[in-house]
C-alpha cells in the first residue's frame, strides 16, 4: 500500500538508525507528542534502533487521557437527564470521572451511545426530534473540525436539541508548558503530522525559537517517526533550532485553510485544564458565543472543577514525560486494559496502553510484502 508499505522498510529503518549513530556525539531526549507515533514507536521496535543515549519519552498526546475529571463527571452528570441521549466515541466511556465512568452510568440506565462521527449524533438529533442529543466532543485541533462542522450544520439547520459538550485541547501551549516546568528535559519534539495537517506549522515557529529547541513535523510509520528523530538530532549536534516538515506528504505551512476558517468561528480559545497537567492558558477550544444554543454547559450549567482521586498510578506522570508507564509499580497487576486504574491504561493511545500491548514482544520493522 502507497505511503505505508514504504514507510515501513526494515533496510530504510536500519539505514536511518545508523546515520543516527554516526553523528550523534553526545545524549540527547526527545519528546513525541502523538499517542498514534507512541504507539508506532512500541508496536515496530523503534526504539530499539536508537542509538544508546537518544531517549524517547511520551508526552501528553491522548486527548482522551488528558480530558480531566470535572468533563467526565459532567457528562455523566447530562447523561442522567430526561429525555437525553448522550452520544459519545467509545473511549471516552471507560475512562474515570470522581465517581464512576459513563460506561457505569449506562449500566445504571443512561442512554449513552456510541458514535463513530459528530455527523453520527446530528443524524439521531434529526431523527429524534423529541429528545435533547448531546454530543461529547473531545480531541486536539485534528478533530475540532467535524465537531465545528457538527455545530455549524445545527445551527444552520435550527436542531435545537442538539448540543455539545466541548472539551477540546491545542497542541502547541502543552509543548510550552511542558519546556517552560521545572526539571524539564526534552531538548526537541516530534510533532504530530495530523494536528499540522490541519493547523499548519506557524505556531511552532515562535516555541522553536524561545526555547531553542528544534520542532519535526513528523508521521506515524515507523521510517517517518525515524526520519523525524534523525532531522532532531542533526540540528541539536549543529546548535540549531528549527521547524522541519518531514511530513511534507499531508502537512503544508500554513494548514488546511477551510478547516482552520469553520474553527474559527464555532470555536474561540479558552484556557483548559489538562488531567495529569494542570491548567495551561489558551490551551482549549471552547464554543464561541454565538453557538450559546449549541452549547450543553449553557443548556445543562457550567463544568466545574472536580478533584481527581487518588487511584494508585502514574499516569499523570507518564502525561508529562517525567516517567514511563514500566515504573509504575501497579503496571501489568493491578493496572490493565481491563481494570484500570488511570487514563494512560484505558485509551487506545494511552502510552500505558501500548507498553501493555507491544512492549514484552515488540513486532519489528519488516520489509512490506510484495
Amino acid at each position: 500500500m502507497r505511503f505505508r508499505d514504504e514507510y515501513r522498510q526494515a533496510a530504510t529503518a536500519r539505514g536511518l538508525a545508523d546515520a543516527l549513530a554516526a553523528i550523534m556525539t553526545r545524549p540527547w531526549t526527545l519528546m513525541e507528542v502523538c499517542g498514534g507515533q507512541t504507539h508506532a514507536i512500541l508496536r515496530f521496535g523503534v526504539d530499539a534502533l536508537l542509538p544508546p543515549g537518544l531517549a524517547l519519552v511520551h508526552g501528553p498526546g491522548c486527548p482522551v487521557c488528558v480530558t480531566p475529571v470535572d468533563y467526565i463527571d459532567k457528562a455523566i452528570e447530562i447523561a442522567a437527564c430526561p429525555g437525553v441521549i448522550l452520544c459519545s466515541f467509545g473511549d471516552m466511556l471507560r475512562v474515570p470521572g470522581s465517581a464512576g465512568t459513563l460506561l457505569e452510568a449506562r449500566a445504571r440506565g443512561a442512554d449513552i451511545r456510541t458514535v463513530y462521527s459528530p455527523l453520527d449524533a446530528l443524524a439521531l438529533a434529526r431523527a429524534a426530534p423529541g429528545r435533547e442529543i448531546v454530543f461529547f466532543a473531545v480531541g486536539f485541533e485534528t478533530t475540532a473540525p467535524a465537531n465545528a462542522l457538527a455545530a455549524y450544520q445545527a445551527r444552520r439547520e435550527g436542531l435545537g436539541n442538539f448540543s455539545l459538550l466541548a472539551s477540546h485541547f491545542r497542541v502547541p501551549p502543552a509543548m510550552r508548558a511542558i519546556l517552560a516546568a521545572p526539571g524539564n528535559r526534552v531538548q526537541g519534539f516530534l510533532a504530530a503530522g495530523h494536528v499540522c495537517t490541519i493547523m499548519g506549522m506557524d505556531e511552532y515557529e515562535p516555541i522553536a525559537a524561545a526555547h531553542r529547541v528544534p520542532i519535526v513535523v513528523t508521521g506515524f510509520e515507523p521510517v517517518d517517526i525515524l526520519q523525524g528523530v534523525l532531522s532532531c538530532v542533526r540540528q541539536l549536534e549543529a546548535g540549531q533550532a528549527l521547524v522541519e516538515n518531514q511530513y511534507a506528504r499531508s502537512v503544508r505551512q500554513l494548514g488546511n485553510g477551510v478547516a482552520k476558517a469553520l474553527m474559527a468561528e464555532v470555536f474561540r480559545v479558552v484556557p483548559r485544564h489538562w488531567r495529569g497537567i494542570g491548567a495551561i492558558a489558551e490551551s482549549g477550544l471552547g464554543l464561541a458565543p454565538a453557538y450559546d444554543a449549541w452549547n450543553a454547559e449553557c443548556k445543562f450549567g457550567p463544568v466545574r472543577q472536580g478533584i481527581e482521586p487518588e487511584r494508585g498510578c502514574i499516569s499523570g506522570q507518564v502525561l508529562r514525560g517525567t516517567r514511563k508507564p514500566t515504573d509504575c509499580p501497579a503496571f501489568a497487576t493491578r493496572c490493565t486494559p481491563e481494570r484500570p486504574l488511570g487514563v494512560t491504561m484505558v485509551s487506545s493511545e494511552g502510552a500505558c496502553a501500548a507498553y501493555y500491548r507491544y512492549r514484552d514482544a515488540p513486532a519489528p520493522v519488516t520489509a512490506a510484502p510484495r
